[in-house]
């Protein structure tokens, strides 16, 4: 099975991401977590990207926040993939890193989730992997029924 990369432009950025990791981990997803900065570590971040796929990953999720240009100086170095997860900041609640996720230029796509997103980031990603994985794919659909089941089971007991 195919690795995700998760990739933090901080490390103030590890409580998001780490709900990413628990969702990857539920699936059994082999996963690898690095701290590389657009503006701090660029050359790191770009050797990353660009040795990712002889390195066994699949798929790449990129957290950034305020400026956010993680996420996309990630998928200008390769052809995998890549899911922003834009973080909130304290200056303008994460609109400026949102934006700036899913501004990108054609040709160069970044899959955006919510502000804080990382779970979704997380099923985003599996959900890639699942399209040549028969075995994913088959416990996104047990997931789903258990998630259906829930809803249904709450709407029992208010109906009680």
């Amino acid at each position: 099975m195919k690795k995700v990369g998760i990739v933090m432009g901080s490390a103030s950025d590890l409580p998001v991401v780490k709900k990413a990791a628990d969702v990857l981990a539920e699936f059994g997803v082999p996963y690898e977590m690095h701290i590389y900065s657009a503006h701090r570590t660029p050359d790191e971040a770009r050797d990353f990207a660009r040795s990712a796929r002889e390195n066994g990953f699949g798929v790449l999720i990129a957290a950034a926040g305020m400026a956010a240009h993680l996420a996309g100086a990630i998928a200008a170095n390769t052809t995998l993939p890549v899911i922003g997860i834009p973080c909130k900041s304290a200056a303008l609640e994460g609109m400026d890193a949102l934006l700036a996720t899913v501004q990108m230029p054609s040709g160069i796509p970044v899959a955006a989730v919510a502000i804080d997103g990382a779970k979704n980031a997380a099923f985003l990603a599996v959900e890639i992997l699942a399209v040549t994985d028969e075995e994913l794919s088959e416990k996104l659909a047990a997931h789903r029924r258990r998630q259906a089941e829930e809803v249904l089971a709450k709407d029992r007991e208010l109906n009680a």
